[in-house]
């Protein structure tokens, strides 16, 4: 039987690997040090990733010795990359720059979000929405999710974990003078019918939801993250948990508009744990 002949041999999984000896010239000055590196396509088109390490060099190599990446390579006509001070810088810069290139295959923060959380209001846990109010100052939220459809499937998850009531949530409308269904398979504690107290539970489902709580920016305005590599040093400049760039002096970080786009979930997750353990060096601005 004739078989046709594919129109795109290059997606061809079963193709056999060769290295990509037309990159080899991308990685001759590729330093051994922290930074953002950038498989490009063919002129005038989109990158086709982008992606961060502490050792550019030896990330780059690994991506052109492996054979499950043929297909990136083959469509690759040359890699550029960007250095930074440090860690963080290259993280912040990756999150950045993929939001706002759009790479091909950078599919989980290339997606737009709506951003939400929870906040506690009569009791049960409501979904809010970053734009309805400021994530960066509002107390007491808990969780940051893409999507309400994610948030409440972290809520019934949590309910699941904690044999918290779903009717007491909201998750589930009780007819008058009934138990919830899990409470007769013993997933439930029993609020809905009287072998726990309201009390009880409420104070159940926030020492659950404390894992969660969105930190407050700390600072009254924008300050600058130090990062040091060697003599170098880079600041980035950070407002509401949003980051606005990355400079080399303090001068240069004051000159930044420091109006934040909105809180940033990535920008978040990045700079929390640095900017709060009190470890990272900070210059208020």
């Amino acid at each position: 039987m004739h078989l046709p002949a594919k129109r795109h041999p290059e997606f061809e999984p079963a193709r056999p690997y060769e290295y990509p000896a037309h990159l080899r010239e991308a990685i001759a000055d590729m330093p051994c040090a922290p930074g953002v590196y950038i498989f490009h396509g063919a002129e005038g088109s989109g990158p086709l990733y982008i992606g961060k390490s502490v050792n550019l060099r030896s990330r780059v190599l690994a991506h052109l010795r492996n054979s499950g990446e043929a297909r990136l390579l083959r469509q690759t006509h040359r890699i550029s990359h960007i250095r930074t001070a440090g860690e963080i810088g290259a993280l912040l810069l990756e999150a950045r720059l993929i939001k706002l290139e759009q790479p091909l295959l950078n599919q989980k923060l290339r997606r737009s979000r709506q951003l939400c959380s929870f906040r506690i209001h009569d009791g049960r846990p409501e979904v809010v929405y970053s734009k309805d109010i400021n994530f960066a100052t509002e107390p007491c939220l808990y969780g940051l999710f893409s999507s309400r459809y994610a948030a409440l499937e972290a809520l019934h998850g949590l309910a699941d974990r904690q044999r918290l009531c779903y009717g007491a949530l909201g998750l589930e409308k009780l007819a008058p003078g009934r138990a919830c269904f899990r409470a007769m398979l013993h997933q439930c504690a029993g609020v809905c019918r009287g072998e726990e107290s309201q009390e009880a539970h409420h104070s159940r489902l926030l020492s659950s939801l404390d894992a969660l709580r969105v930190t407050c920016w700390p600072y009254l305005g924008a300050i600058a993250l130090v990062e040091r590599d060697g003599e170098d040093r880079q600041l980035h400049v950070i407002c509401n948990w949003h980051y606005l760039g990355s400079v080399g002096s303090e001068a240069q970080a004051r000159q930044l508009d420091v109006v934040a786009a909105g809180f940033d979930a990535d920008g978040y997750k990045i700079l929390c744990k640095p900017v709060i353990s009190g470890q990272a060096e900070i210059i208020l601005l």
